[in-house]
C-alpha cells in the first residue's frame, strides 16, 4: 500500500489578539515583526520549521466550521534555554510583562529545568534547561 511521504513545515497557532501574541513571543526571542495589529497571518522561521500565528478572522471564512478546542490543551510549545537559571530569568520576565504562569520554575525529576507560561491564548509554553 503507498504512503504519503511528507516533511512536517508549518505548526500553525491560531490566535485571538495578534498583537498580544507577537509581542508574547518576541520576548522569547522569536523574529516577528513590530506592527502587527492588522495582520491576519504572521509567520517566523525556526529551524527548518516555519512558526505561524493567524488570527480566528483569518481562517473562519475558509473553514467556517473551526472553534477554538475546548476543554484542554492539544498542542504545547518548548523553548529551550541555555541554562536553568535562564528558564528563571525568563518565566520572571513573561510573568511580569502580564503572561499567566502555569507551573513555576522548579527541578524535574528527570534532570531539568522547567517552567510553564501560557501564552495570550492559553497555549502551554515550556521554558526548559537541561541541569547546570
Amino acid at each position: 500500500m503507498p504512503r504519503c511521504v511528507l516533511t512536517p513545515a508549518v505548526v500553525e497557532l491560531v490566535v485571538a489578539d495578534m498583537s498580544a501574541t507577537v509581542a508574547f513571543y518576541r520576548r522569547l526571542g522569536l523574529d516577528l515583526p513590530n506592527d502587527v495589529a492588522d495582520e491576519g497571518h504572521v509567520e517566523t522561521t525556526v529551524g527548518a520549521l516555519r512558526l505561524a500565528f493567524d488570527t480566528r478572522e483569518m481562517i473562519q471564512p475558509f473553514d467556517p466550521q473551526w472553534s477554538p478546542p475546548q476543554g484542554g490543551h492539544r498542542v504545547a510549545l518548548a523553548f529551550e534555554a541555555t541554562s536553568p537559571a535562564e528558564v528563571d530569568a525568563a518565566h520572571e520576565e513573561l510573568t511580569a510583562a502580564g503572561a499567566q504562569g502555569h507551573l513555576p520554575p522548579f527541578d524535574a525529576p528527570w534532570g531539568m529545568r522547567y517552567a510553564v507560561v501560557l501564552d495570550p491564548d492559553g497555549t502551554p509554553v515550556d521554558l526548559f534547561a537541561g541541569s547546570a
